[in-house]
C-alpha cells in the first residue's frame, strides 16, 4: 500500500480508538463498582440499543473479513457460513433468549446452577466458557494481524505480532476500565459504522455491474478459474465423503453454536426484562440478516473485481479492503485511498469491539464462576470485579499468544471451531437444564466435559493442527481425525454424555427446583 493509504487508514483507526477510549474513560468515572454494573451495565439498555450491541458483538472479523473471503474463493460453498450464522439466531430467539434472561444473572453457569449443586457445575461451565471465548478471540487476533500486514505493506511476523499485541492491550483497557456499559456503547458505534460501510460497498459493487446480479455472478465464476463449478455446491466441501461430512459438521456447528456462545448469552442480561431480551433478539436478527445478505454480494464482487490470485496469500482475509481499493478507483487514486482507509478502519473497529465483548464474558466466567466457586468468596462483589479485571489481562495474553500461532488460517474457519466447541459443551447442558425435569448435577458436569474434551481432542488430531500444508504445524503429522470441524461427532457426544450422567446418577432430579425454574423461565417471576 502507498504511504497515503497507510496514513489515512491509521488516522481513521486512531480516531475510532480515541472515541472508544473516551467512552471508556467517561463510563469509568460514572461506575459504581458493583458486579451488576460491571457485568450487565446496570441492566439499563433498551431493546434497540441492545439489539445493535448484539449485532456489533456478532458481526465479527470472521464475518467482515473471513466470510467475504471464503465466498470470493469458493463461491457457493462459502455461503454456508452466511446461512449458518443467520439461521442460528432462530435457535436463540425461540429457545434461549427469554429463558436465559429470566433464569440467569450474569453468566451461563447461573442458569444451570439454579437447580444443581453450584460448585461442580460452575467450575465446569466456567471452564467451557473461557475455552470457547479464547478460541473466538484467536480468530479476531488473526484478522487484526492480516489487516495490519496489508495496511503497512509488510508481511513480516513482527508487523503482525505488534498488531495483535496492540489489539490485545486495547481490549484489556476497555474491559477493565469500562465494563459492560463501555463495551456495549463501543459495540453500538461499531455496528453503525460496519453497516454503513457494508451498504456503501454493496451499492458500489452493484453500480459497477449496472445492477445486473447475473452479470456479477458470471464474471465472478469466470475470474475464479473454476467456471460454473464456482456457482454450484461442492467446490470446497464436495470432493469426497470426508469433505461432505465436513460440510454437515460445519453446518451443525454454526447453527447450534450461537446459542452456546458466552458473550452472546451475557448480552441478554443487560436489558431489564425477558420481553426486552426477545425484542433485542428481533432487532439483532434484522440487522445481522441484512448484513449477511450484503456479504454475499461483496464476496462475489471480490471474486469478480479483485480475483482469487490477490486473495490467496491471505487465505481470503483481505478481500474486503482490496475490493474497496478497486471500487474506489484503484491503487494511487484518491477514491481508492479513501475507501480503502475507511474499510480498514471499520475492520479494526470491528475487531476491537468484538474482542472487548468476548473478553468481558470470559473474565466474568473466571471471576463469577471459577473464582467464586473455588475460593467460596460468598458473593463479595467488589473483590469479584477486581478478579474479573485481572482475568481480562490473563485472557488477553493467552489470546495474543494463540493468535500469533494461528495467523495464517482463515478467520471464519477459526470461528467455526469456536462454534463447534460452544455447541458441543454449552448448548447440551443449557437445553437440558431448561427443559429436562430429571436432569442432575452429574448429568450437567458430564454434558459439559463430554462435549468439551472430545471437541478439543478432535481438533488437535485434525488436519487443522498437523499433517497438511495449511495446518498450524505442517512439518509434523499426528492427524488421526479426517474432518476439519469436529461438530458432527462432538455435539452428539455432549448430549449423550449429559443423558448418561443423569441416568447413572444416584441423585434424583429435584422436582421442586425444576418447577420453580420452569415458572421463572416462562413468566419471569423472581428474575433478577
Amino acid at each position: 500500500m502507498t504511504g497515503t493509504h497507510q496514513t489515512l487508514a491509521l488516522l481513521l483507526f486512531s480516531l475510532f480508538v480515541a472515541v472508544t477510549l473516551g467512552i471508556t474513560t467517561w463510563v469509568s468515572r460514572r461506575r459504581h463498582g458493583s458486579a451488576e454494573e460491571f457485568y450487565a451495565g446496570g441492566r439499563l439498555f433498551s431493546p434497540m440499543e441492545n439489539g445493535f450491541a448484539i449485532a456489533g458483538d456478532y458481526m465479527s472479523a470472521a464475518s467482515f473479513l473471513g466470510v467475504t473471503g471464503l465466498i470470493a474463493l469458493y463461491g457457493y460453498d462459502g455461503m454456508l457460513y452466511v446461512v449458518g450464522f443467520l439461521v442460528a439466531w432462530l435457535v436463540v430467539l425461540f429457545l434461549v433468549a427469554e429463558l436465559v434472561r429470566n433464569c440467569g444473572r450474569f453468566t451461563l453457569a447461573d442458569v444451570i446452577a439454579a437447580r444443581m449443586s453450584e460448585r461442580p457445575v460452575r467450575i465446569a461451565a466456567g471452564t467451557s466458557s473461557v475455552t470457547v471465548s479464547v478460541l473466538y478471540l484467536v480468530a479476531q487476533m488473526v484478522g487484526a494481524g492480516s489487516l495490519v500486514a496489508l495496511l503497512l505493506g509488510r508481511t513480516s511476523g513482527a508487523a503482525q505480532a505488534w498488531a495483535v499485541i496492540g489489539v490485545g492491550a486495547l481490549m484489556v483497557i476497555y474491559v477493565s476500565l469500562g465494563g459492560m456499559r463501555a463495551t456495549t456503547w463501543i459495540q453500538i458505534v461499531k455496528a453503525v459504522l460496519l453497516l454503513s460501510g457494508t451498504v456503501a460497498l454493496t451499492v458500489l459493487v452493484l453500480v459497477r455491474f449496472h445492477g445486473d446480479f447475473d452479470r456479477l455472478l458470471l464474471t465472478a465464476a469466470e475470474r475464479s478459474g473454476h467456471g460454473n463449478a464456482f456457482l454450484a455446491p461442492g467446490l470446497k466441501y464436495g470432493g469426497n465423503w470426508t469433505a461432505r461430512l465436513d460440510f454437515i459438521s460445519l453446518g451443525l456447528a454454526l447453527v447450534l453454536g450461537t446459542a452456546g456462545l458466552p458473550h452472546i448469552l451475557s448480552r441478554f442480561y443487560t436489558v431489564p426484562t425477558a420481553r426486552a431480551a426477545r425484542r433485542s433478539t428481533v432487532w439483532s436478527i434484522g440487522l445481522i440478516g441484512g448484513f449477511y445478505l450484503m456479504t454475499i454480494v461483496l464476496g462475489f464482487g471480490a471474486a469478480a473485481v479483485v480475483g482469487p490470485d490477490a486473495l490467496l496469500p491471505s487465505n481470503g482475509n483481505t478481500a474486503m479492503p482490496l475490493l474497496a481499493l478497486d471500487l474506489g478507483g484503484g491503487a494511487g487514486s484518491t477514491g481508492g485511498t479513501v475507501l480503502f482507509a475507511v474499510v480498514a478502519a471499520v475492520a479494526f473497529a470491528t475487531i476491537l469491539a468484538v474482542v472487548a465483548g468476548i473478553t468481558l464474558a470470559s473474565s466474568a466466567s473466571v471471576a463469577h464462576d471459577l473464582y467464586a466457586s473455588l475460593r467460596r468468596s460468598g458473593g463479595k462483589a467488589r473483590s469479584e470485579v477486581t478478579v474479573a479485571r485481572f482475568a481480562a489481562v490473563g485472557i488477553g495474553v493467552v489470546a495474543i499468544a494463540l493468535g500469533l500461532l494461528a495467523r495464517d488460517l482463515n478467520v471464519a474457519f477459526l470461528v467455526g471451531l469456536a462454534f463447534a466447541v460452544a455447541a458441543s459443551a454449552n448448548l447440551p447442558v443449557l437445553l437440558y437444564s431448561l427443559f429436562w425435569r430429571s436432569f442432575t448435577t452429574r448429568g450437567a458436569v458430564w454434558a459439559v466435559y463430554g462435549g468439551l474434551v472430545p471437541a478439543l481432542v478432535l481438533v488437535l488430531l485434525s488436519p487443522v493442527v498437523s499433517g497438511s500444508p495449511g495446518s498450524l504445524f505442517p512439518g509434523v503429522d499426528f492427524q488421526y481425525f479426517p474432518l476439519q470441524n469436529p461438530g458432527i461427532v462432538s455435539i452428539p457426544l455432549g448430549f449423550v454424555a449429559g443423558w448418561l450422567g443423569t441416568v447413572t446418577s444416584d441423585e434424583a432430579g429435584d422436582e421442586a427446583k425444576y418447577a420453580e425454574t420452569e415458572v421463572r423461565s416462562l413468566t419471569g417471576a423472581g428474575a433478577v
